[in-house]
């Protein structure tokens, strides 16, 4: 019989997990940003399309590394949610944010590192292209109509891993999850990606944001005077307890009211 996994062993998993989404998630938005053709707002390799395809396949893939370990949080409001509504050991959060950070941190500079000839190429100053790594909102002057995107985003993204994970609903088989989860990733991009990125994970913009600010760039939102990186950060959060919130006291109850009303009948038959 396998052990429980350690603490350190969570960790890792947790690290690797969410190295790998934001090797695949940054390095979709490089191959968009990076090579392009020449005619104005065109690209070889695709556009946003393809960026929410590869940030949804990013997190299929991370869940899919580090679910038997850690159960594959890969998000701070993930496991902040799961902290307050699931019984998740309050002990672990700042642990798992630290490391989904360090993981998102690790996979920017890998990315950066890969394409760093492009890089040269195209933004030889590094002065308009840190939204390869971190994310911004539409209107420079309407930061909160970014704050409401993140929010209403990331509420969106627990609401619905909320639902299928949840014993008492309809979950599907356990290798699916990780797709059916990669799948809201996708449809949340395509529906509220424009305002700021559709962020919805702290640990994904912090990290690659403060890689951005280290390796040089010069618009990464918190050392350019535009101060924007708290909003992908508080906003997710926030907006994470509100969408578990609303799966818990909007549906689950009554689900679970389901079982026991079902219980109750099928004991009272056995008794007839």
């Amino acid at each position: 019989m396998n052990s429980k996994p350690t603490l350190g062993a969570e960790l890792i998993a947790e690290f690797l997990g969410t190295f790998v989404l934001i090797l695949f998630g940054t390095g979709v938005v490089a191959m968009v940003v990076l090579f392009p053709t020449h005619n104005p707002g065109e690209t070889i390799h695709g556009g946003f399309t393809n960026i929410t395809l590869g940030w949804g396949l990013g997190v299929t893939m991370g869940i899919y590394i580090a679910g038997k370990v850690s159960g594959a949080h890969l998000n701070p409001a993930v496991t902040l949610a799961f902290a307050i509504f699931r019984k998740f050991p309050w002990a672990k959060v700042i642990p798992y944010s630290l490391s989904q950070t360090a993981g998102a941190f690790a996979a920017a500079a890998v990315v950066f590192w890969n394409y760093h000839p492009a890089f040269v190429q195209v933004d030889p100053n590094l002065e308009r292209t840190a939204g390869i790594f971190t994310t911004f909102p539409a209107f420079a002057g309407l930061p909160q109509a970014g704050f409401l995107d993140q929010f209403i985003g990331t509420g969106l993204l627990v609401l619905l891993i909320f639902a299928i994970i949840d014993e008492f609903n309809m979950p599907p088989g356990a290798n699916l999850v990780p797709a059916m989860i990669g799948l809201v990733v996708v449809a949340i991009g395509m529906s509220f990606g424009g305002m700021h990125g559709y962020a919805i994970n702290p640990a994904r913009d912090f990290g690659p944001r403060l890689f951005a600010v280290i390796a040089g760039f010069k618009n990464n939102g918190m050392t350019d005077g535009t101060h924007v990186w708290w909003i992908p950060v508080v906003a997710p959060l926030l907006g994470g307890l509100a969408g578990a919130a609303l799966y818990d006291f909007g549906i689950r109850r009554y689900l679970r009211r389901d079982v026991v009303l079902n219980v109750s009948a099928e004991i009272e038959k056995g008794d007839a």
